[in-house]
């Protein structure tokens, strides 16, 4: 079976190769294909912008594939009612700027007591399928938000997103500890049980 990864993100790509290997013959990047295709992610969850994201690029790449995998995720602050959610990216506009991001994101939690600034990164996958029914899953990894920024690893929230299980943040963490324990790590394997059942 051939797979179709909507996403031209290499160590994402890399990390799901490595997972999903044994599920299926070929995996590839959009840019592998030589398929120019974006999605609107226009959904009020990270489960609608997944499985939108999956189910059109399938449609779109036509026979070549036998599947598609899609994924939306993001951070979900507890005090914050669960923002920024699938705003994540865009959380101080439309630039997908990290700094401007957390920025906005330490204003809004500056009178928050610690023990109030609970948070979990979210990565929903999709896997579109030709004649079978989508599959969906969503990984979770619990955290808080620190005051101000450790590390320099990563991207993103990372560097206020505290890990308790290592004491570190994320951005502390190395590529391969973070990816141990990431939401997209939890999401990839749960997705690796059900094609296996």
């Amino acid at each position: 079976m051939k797979l179709l990864l909507a996403t031209n993100n290499a160590h994402k790509a890399q990390e799901i190769r490595a997972i999903l290997k044994d599920s299926f013959t070929e995996i590839v990047t959009m840019r592998d294909a030589g398929i120019e295709f974006e999605v609107e992610e226009d959904g009020l969850t990270f489960r609608e912008n997944a499985l939108k994201k999956a189910v059109e690029t399938l449609a779109f790449a036509g026979d070549r594939f036998d599947a598609v995998l899609a994924d939306d995720s993001g951070l979900c602050v507890d005090a914050l009612d669960g923002a920024p959610g699938v705003y994540s990216a865009r959380f101080s506009g439309e630039a997908h700027n990290d700094a401007a991001n957390n920025a906005k994101l330490t204003k809004l939690l500056e009178n928050v007591p610690d023990e109030q600034r609970t948070a979990r990164f979210c990565c929903c996958i999709a896997l579109a399928r030709r004649r079978l029914d989508p599959i969906v899953v969503q990984g979770e990894v619990e955290g808080t938000i620190l005051r101000e920024a450790r590390g320099e690893n990563g991207f993103g929230y990372d560097p206020y997103f505290y890990y308790a299980p290592f004491q570190k943040s994320f951005a502390e963490l190395s590529a391969e500890e973070k990816n141990a324990v990431s939401h997209r790590k939890r999401a990839l394997m749960l997705l690796s049980e059900a094609l296996h059942v």
